[in-house]
């Protein structure tokens, strides 16, 4: 299965796990709904919303297995 990174794109993580706008909220990102989302990345998004991106990557990637 594949794994989100700091270089996937919000748009594909959001195909990637169904729980992923639920996570991206509860982070204060709500970038998920934004035109941007399809071209940027998670760590572009975290280096602009100042989240931890490894605590972000570790939700994202939960139950993906």
């Amino acid at each position: 299965m594949a794994k989100i990174t700091a270089e996937t794109l919000i748009a594909d993580c959001l195909q990637m796990n169904p729980n992923a706008a639920e996570i991206l909220l509860s982070a204060g990102m709500h970038c998920f709904g934004c035109a941007l989302a399809h071209g940027e990345t998670i760590a572009e998004a975290v280096s602009v919303h100042g989240n931890d991106l490894d605590e972000l990557l570790k939700k994202l990637n939960e139950g993906l297995e």
